[in-house]
């Protein structure tokens, strides 16, 4: 890992261990502790994305979908087989991770907005298809009673835990994410997402690494998925439309998709601006964020995360 990543990282942490004791003192606990929950659990889908579109460029309009079927196929087995959590999840990534490599074979044979659309179909189908199978989704209406997660008998469902937990699972994956990107495979990708046809000249195989990261990142939003199920103990199919597909999307590209701290950093500004700010605009809310994602992309091209290095360089040209 390198020493820039090291030192963010260990940031990260810090802040993390210290958080709870802010909004401890801020008598806002249980609110904070549930928004950072949520961006944890957006932040796991969303540093796949950013490998898939940042890194690999690749697009995806339809990881809303993989999200809602690590939930699903989590919730069912709990609720209908009375199979464990952990091994419900763990079934989760297994499913999604498969019908993620059947739709990956020939939708990442397209490129551009085809791929995008391809990608929108697969989402569109899925929210379908949890809407309409009542006897196994519940239907529109959904189902409850999702039991939640524990280890050694340790009930974690606390906000304090549930936060540990969450936490304590993105960093682990940004750590290998970030192996992933210092690795052999981060620099295929790299080569993948500048030239496909240059890549196919030195010998990567693009079509074979297309498919690992596209399934990796799916596998992503699936553990994202069942953490999100056994925190909220119901689900329904409007949680996994076509308009979170977008807001991921967004998130990542306000944030600076070819830069894995840009991800974390707009899930971390459009999840606490939905939750804190936004519900004052109520159905007029997709305007702000259209507003937001028109502003990066016309100022900040690379997002938010190139602002520092931006003004750095200002600075030193005044």
């Amino acid at each position: 890992m390198q020493k820039s990543n090291a030192k963010i990282l260990l940031g990260l942490i810090i802040f993390l261990a210290l958080f709870p004791l802010v909004a401890l003192n801020v008598r806002a606990i249980g609110h904070y502790l549930d928004v950072m929950i949520f961006v944890g659990i957006y932040s796991l889908i969303n540093m796949g994305l950013s490998l898939l579109m940042g890194y690999a460029g690749q697009i995806s309009l339809g990881h809303a979908a993989f999200f809602g079927l690590g939930a699903y196929t989590s919730g069912i087995l709990c609720t209908k087989l009375s199979l464990s959590p952990w091994l419900a999840m763990l079934a989760g990534v297994f499913l999604t991770a498969l019908v993620a490599y059947i739709v990956g074979v020939p939708s990442l044979k397209l490129k551009g907005h085809y791929l995008a659309m391809a990608t929108l179909g697969f989402g569109v189908i899925v929210y379908i298809f949890f809407n309409e199978e009542v006897a196994l989704t519940g239907g529109p209406s959904g189902f409850s009673d999702i039991p939640g997660l524990s280890i050694f008998g340790l009930d974690l469902n606390n906000d304090l835990y549930y936060y540990i937990l969450v936490w304590s699972l993105v960093l682990l994956t940004l750590v290998f994410s970030l192996n992933v990107i210092n690795s052999r495979i981060g620099r295929a990708l790299r080569s993948l997402h500048d030239s496909e046809v240059a890549a196919d000249a030195m010998g990567v195989e693009t079509s074979r690494f297309k498919i690992i990261i596209f399934v990796l990142s799916a596998a992503y939003a699936s553990i994202a998925g069942s953490l999100y199920t056994h925190y909220v103990g119901f689900l329904s199919p409007s949680s996994f439309d076509l308009f979170l597909s977008i807001k991921l999307v967004m998130m990542v590209v306000v944030g600076g998709m070819h830069n894995i701290w840009g991800a974390l950093l707009g899930t971390w500004l459009l999840t606490f601006l939905g939750n804190e700010w936004l519900h004052v605009f109520r159905d007029f809310d997709i305007l702000v964020y259209g507003a937001v994602l028109l502003a990066i992309v016309m100022f900040l091209p690379e997002g938010l995360v190139d602002l520092t290095p931006r003004m750095r360089r200002l600075w030193k040209r005044s």
